[in-house]
């Protein structure tokens, strides 16, 4: 059976990874691959849903583990909605976010536990990681004023945390950076959008040639 490539973006808030992901499907498909674009949480019906009630601004009394456990549901029902079924066709499944972002921004930050995050999202993902990750690298003090200077942004829940927490968000991102070497490779997100673009084409080529 013909199998397609998993890979993920992540990146602290104001990355810039949401715009860059865009950027890299017009190039693949441009380059003749069969591609998926989706994000996280979201991607389907069901999974926006659970967004809806995650990242709405009102909902502050959300307990870290409610919040844990509703981004491994959505996880799992996009998965086997959306990612599997495309990856069974063959396609580059372009992800903005995914199980990583469960373990730098609850398992750290949220102070739950990087293992304990692994071990629910374990469930919901049933073993099927990505076969690559690209993290956009971003001081989070750069990554807040990008927010604050992009008025067409959606503003959710996490963005109205205060930048203590986005540090933690980023401690996070680096443990798993010693964890998953082989699988996670960085982006340089503090340069120009184009030169950011052209920097993660580059991994992503290496990982679909790479057979």
């Amino acid at each position: 059976m013909t199998t397609g490539k998993f890979i993920t973006v992540e990146g602290p808030e104001g990355a810039g990874k949401t715009t860059v992901i865009k950027q890299l499907e017009k190039a693949l498909i441009k380059r003749g691959y069969d591609v998926l674009l989706t994000r996280e949480p979201g991607g389907i019906d069901i999974a926006e849903k659970i967004r809806e009630i995650i990242l709405n601004p009102e909902h502050t009394a959300m307990d870290s583990r409610t919040e844990a456990l509703l981004y491994a549901a959505a996880r799992r029902q996009h998965l086997v909605e959306k990612v599997l079924p495309a990856l069974k066709q063959g396609k580059i499944v372009l992800c903005d976010r995914f199980i990583d972002s469960s373990l730098a921004y609850q398992g750290h930050a949220r102070g739950l536990g990087i293992d304990e995050v692994w071990s629910i999202n374990q469930f919901a993902i049933d073993d099927q990681m990505p076969d690559c990750t690209l993290y956009f690298d971003l001081d989070p003090e750069k990554g807040m004023e990008r927010i604050m200077k992009n008025q067409g942004r959606e503003v959710n829940r996490l963005d109205l945390e205060e930048l203590s927490f986005h540090q933690k968000v980023y401690e996070g991102y680096q443990l798993l950076l010693e964890r998953f070497p082989e699988r996670i490779k960085t982006v340089d997100a503090s340069k120009l959008i184009e030169k950011v673009s052209e920097e993660a084409l580059g991994m992503i080529t290496a990982v679909l040639t790479d057979e």
